[in-house]
């Protein structure tokens, strides 16, 4: 008799941690539950601990359930679950316990180094990472799924911490996840090796020489998997000429373009644009190797359909390519993208983003009068003013629109599209500019020189009062071509002059 009460005391104590285990994995996946054990200070952390060490497998993995919960619902509580010890204890039973216990104390892992560099350091000085990569070696899929994410997420946060991962062999593993059948595995993985990537040449060309490339350029044409592959090969091809070259090797133009369009995910659009940027900045031949696979009109309309920001990789890709070569210029112009790129000056959109399509601008419109001419017919000089003198533009918008300005206007010839840019309003680090243009191209066009005063240049002419000695040469240089009764007739005050000598011949 004595014996059977013995167990069920103990069948009760049992009975009463597997619920006790389950009720807080379940309830803390509720933040208002997590935010009343906190209020109510219930000491769920103390008491989960003991849990995890516990005889009951399923104890086990929903005490380690719930803590990931609880440590990926803010900083705090993750930085409570370090200082209380429990990630060294769950580094030391991750490998001795079954797949369901080496998934959840992955995810505890994961959740505390998604944080912040702080925090995912301390999951690395808890010897976190030689587990996790063997995790990444284990039969299971799901495990090495929570792995590749635990090591994508302290992966992520600097360098250093990424080539920990590196040095502990996580590279070739994750490659191997990216060739397993199973797509969110896959995904995990490839967007790890992305977060090491995206550091430096060298993490980079460690995944290049893991023979990364062949394995990653296929994917991006998984429905799964494409986002994070082109991400992947965005941040390897950004480092150097080499990289990209290894990155346009894997054969990913012309399908890449396709991506700009995909249909379904905004940030697949926005990935494939990022890649193309990457591989555009590097040099002309590289650039070339866009143009001549059909991308621009691709890259033209992903601008003129994305949506605020994300219209930017687009856009900086434009301008890199147009400012390799006046072909390639040339070609950017035939492909129709100086009036998207101008809509994109908008004060509707971001300083950012204005001020990368003005740079973008001065890019196509600085080779020659024909460039000049392309960019100026769309009205663009008068929207890079607008941005210039906006008091309420960003000082980096301001710079590149005024320096766009200048580099288009020195070589712009098209000089109705200089006329409204002649304002005393105007800046004398502008005007100057325009008005050097007209001193230029005035003397031996005599069609301009008819069309300056129709179109009331000559008169804005004269309303301009400056103090600089060059810009009063060029007025001066540029009235002597008039007859001096037109100049004059031009001259404010001059009507009352001639007023006052009616008057006197009465």
């Amino acid at each position: 008799m004595a014996s059977k009460e013995i167990q069920q005391v103990f069948a009760s104590y049992k009975k009463a941690r597997i619920t006790f285990a389950n009720s807080v994995a379940e309830l803390v996946k509720q933040p208002r539950h997590i935010e009343a054990m906190i209020q109510q200070e219930t000491g769920v952390l103390d008491l989960l601990r003991p849990l995890l060490l516990d005889s009951d497998p399923s104890v086990q993995q929903n005490a380690a359930l719930a803590l990931g919960r609880l440590a990926n619902y803010n900083p705090q509580l993750a930085e409570k679950i370090v200082a209380s010890d429990i990630v060294p204890q769950l580094v030391a039973s991750i490998l001795k316990n079954n797949k369901y216990y080496q998934r959840h104390a992955a995810f505890v892992l994961r959740a505390i180094a998604k944080h912040g560099p702080r925090l995912a350091q301390a999951v690395v000085d808890s010897g976190s990472v030689e587990a996790l990569v063997k995790c990444l070696d284990e039969f299971d899929p799901l495990v090495k799924e929570s792995a590749a994410y635990a090591i994508g997420n302290i992966s992520i946060h600097t360098p250093e911490l990424a080539q920990i991962c590196v040095d502990h062999g996580c590279v070739g593993l994750l490659l191997t996840c990216a060739q397993q059948p199973e797509q969110t595995l896959k995904k995990v993985a490839i967007s790890s090796l992305a977060n090491i990537c995206s550091h430096t040449p060298e993490l980079a060309q460690s995944v290049v020489d893991a023979e990364g490339i062949p394995v990653i350029t296929p994917l991006i044409l998984n429905p799964m998997v494409k986002r994070q592959a082109c991400q992947c090969l965005a941040f390897i091809a950004k480092h150097s000429v080499e990289l990209a070259e290894l990155v346009v090797e894997g054969e990913i133009f012309p399908k890449i373009f396709a991506l700009l369009q995909d249909p379904d995910d905004e940030i697949v659009r926005k990935n494939a644009a990022s890649c193309i940027m990457q591989v555009s900045k590097h040099n002309p031949e590289l650039a070339s190797l866009i143009v001549n696979a059909g991308g621009l009109p691709a890259i033209v309309d992903y601008i003129s359909n994305a949506e605020g920001d994300n219209k930017l990789p687009g856009i900086m890709i434009l301008g890199f390519i147009a400012a390799f070569q006046e072909t390639m210029a040339t070609a950017v112009i035939k492909a129709k993208a100086v009036q998207p790129l101008g809509n994109c000056l908008s004060p509707s959109y971001s300083d950012h983003l204005r001020a990368a399509a003005a740079w973008s601008l001065g890019q196509i419109g600085r080779h020659s009068s024909e460039h000049a001419k392309a960019v100026a017919e769309a009205n663009i000089l008068t929207l890079l003013n607008e941005s210039f003198l906006d008091d309420k533009a960003s000082e980096d918008l301001k710079s590149k629109s005024k320096r766009a300005l200048k580099a288009i206007i020195q070589k712009c010839t098209y000089l109705d599209a200089l006329n409204p840019l002649l304002s005393e309003k105007a800046p004398e680090s502008i005007l100057k500019y325009v008005v050097k243009q007209f001193e230029a191209l005035l003397p031996d066009d005599v069609e301009a020189k008819k069309r300056f005063v129709q179109s009331k240049g000559l008169q804005k002419l004269q309303l301009i009062k400056t103090e600089e000695e060059s810009l009063q040469e060029s007025i001066k240089f540029i009235n002597n071509l008039y007859p001096e009764e037109l100049v004059k007739y031009y001259t404010p005050g001059y009507d009352k002059e001639l007023l006052q000598k009616i008057d006197e011949n009465q």
